[in-house]
């Protein structure tokens, strides 16, 4: 889901929410109460979500993890390139 930002015009109230595509803008500012709430452009943002859809797509192999393999102890193992 994207994270969108809004700033208030009536008290510069500037805020984050987590909102579907779908759902219509915001308009009312939680700080004073007012309808002058305006969403902001922005770096695009958004939270993944699931059962680890995105901690298992895009390997290969029988890599663990996508970013290095890790020791037992919890370290990366140097690779022999």
């Amino acid at each position: 889901m994207p994270i969108y930002e809004y700033r208030c015009g009536a008290c510069e109230h500037e805020f984050e929410a987590l909102q579907k595509m779908s759902d219509y803008a915001l308009s009312v500012c939680p700080n004073c109460g007012k309808p002058d709430l305006k969403k902001l452009i922005s770096a695009s943002g958004f939270r993944l979500s699931g059962s680890g859809w995105y901690e298992t797509d895009f390997k290969s192999g029988n890599k663990k993890n996508i970013s290095g393999e890790q020791n037992s102890a919890g370290g990366k193992t140097a690779s022999a390139d």
